[in-house]
């Protein structure tokens, strides 16, 4: 009865927000500082998923300047100001488990995240990215990354991107689609319950070197990586690749690719432990109108190897008898363009105590989510967000949490 409660009340919350409309959109995070552009310059309906323009500003390297002058001379090129922002996630999340704690009963999370985000130009070729946590118990320097990119002819950039994360994975070093095939870029905040790679886990801890070539219509990716976050002594490095293709067609903007996941590692601080990297996803997106209405569309599909009886564990499936495999889909409607859209998505995975899953369980067997969402701008910079997930299969018969994930979140960026 609560769980009913909770949705049409937020639903009538969602419904009466589009009869406000504040004065200003403004969007004031480091990137529009910087820039002197609105949020949505690069993203697409609204944060953190990125449009074309998003896609060509990340691949030079957050270099690109407008909003401010510069201080320059003899090798040096830096904006006046250092540009920062306070990126937070408050949000009460509720599941319909039989035992009343935790999210069963109805938890308050503030913060689910806060950070402190660093970053922008730091000369002609040289760009970064710090994010800093503020949240008691998370690693301070959670996620950081140095682009230096190069242009090789009018249409074509190289670039060289040492970084490290906490929790992104080996695609943090460089990815611009927003099927999930990073964690980060993701048009909704149930992320396991619509995106195969978010289901597999293929966000872990990471530190790499990756290898960058950008084209208008495609690019490629290879990253040497480990399995750890900061400094780090194992080896043999394992790999990741990352090719996608990001073509235009009746006014739509598209993109496709596939990533893989390979080889085998010694985490030297502790010896008698071998780990292996072995997946693989194939991701498409499309972005552009039906009618006057603005429409996302998110599709991806990927599979993890099992596990070795007697040699190395694989990083994202640790059964030693089963592969796993997740199929999903999203769809993103702007039914107020620029202010309130509507999504539906789709997951059908399947593990054998395997994987991460969904709703905070362990995978076992097949399963299915069907998730429900809105999100409302508030500002270009400050986003309300309602997502309610109805998970089904093997893995939710006695599952701790029950079969119903429900989130109300404010996700902001000052």
């Amino acid at each position: 009865m609560r769980t009913k409660l909770f949705i049409a009340v937020a639903a009538l919350f969602l419904f009466a927000l589009t009869f406000y409309v504040p004065r200003e959109a403004s969007a004031v995070p480091a990137f529009a500082r910087q820039t002197g552009m609105a949020c949505n310059s690069c993203h697409y309906q609204h944060f953190p998923t990125l449009n074309a323009f998003g896609r060509a500003f990340k691949a030079g390297g957050y270099t690109m300047v407008g909003g401010q002058s510069l201080i320059e001379g003899d090798f040096l090129s830096l904006p006046s100001t250092l540009n920062a922002s306070l990126i937070t996630k408050i949000r009460y999340q509720k599941t319909n488990g039989d035992v009343e704690t935790g999210t069963n009963k109805g938890e308050y999370q503030f913060p689910d995240e806060a950070a402190l985000l660093i970053g922008g130009r730091a000369g002609e070729h040289v760009g970064f990215l710090l994010e800093a946590s503020l949240k008691d118990g998370d690693s301070r320097f959670t996620s950081f990354r140095v682009p230096f990119v190069f242009n090789v002819g009018d249409d074509t950039k190289v670039s060289v991107i040492p970084f490290t994360t906490d929790a992104a994975g080996p695609s943090y070093g460089y990815e611009l689609l927003n099927t999930g095939a990073l964690r980060i870029n993701r048009p909704i905040e149930h992320r396991e319950q619509i995106s195969a790679q978010q289901f597999l886990g293929t966000d872990t801890s990471a530190t790499g070197i990756a290898f960058v070539v950008h084209r208008e219509l495609y690019h490629a990716n290879y990253t040497m990586w480990a399995h750890n976050h900061g400094d780090t002594d194992a080896g043999p490095y394992l790999h990741y690749a990352r090719l996608a293709v990001t073509p235009t067609y009746a006014g739509w903007d598209l993109g496709a690719g596939v990533q893989w996941w390979g080889g085998t590692s010694k985490n030297n601080a502790a010896p008698a432990l071998h780990e292996k990297a072995d997946a693989w996803a194939i991701d498409a997106q499309a972005q552009g109108t039906v009618g006057t209405l603005p429409v996302g569309i998110y599709i991806s599909y990927g599979m993890a190897a099992n596990s070795d009886a007697t040699g190395a564990a694989n990083i994202f499936n640790a059964s030693t008898t089963e592969d796993a495999s997740a199929f999903a889909a999203l769809v993103e409607v702007g039914v107020i363009p620029n202010r309130l859209t509507l999504a539906a998505g789709f997951l059908s995975g399947d593990a054998s105590g395997s994987v991460a899953g969904m709703n905070g369980n362990t995978a076992v067997g097949s399963q299915t989510a069907y998730t429900l969402g809105a999100n409302y701008q508030l500002a270009q910079n400050v986003n309300l967000v309602w997502n309610s997930s109805f998970h089904s299969g093997d893995t939710f018969d006695t599952n701790a949490n029950g079969d119903q994930l429900h989130t109300a979140q404010i996700f902001a960026a000052y």
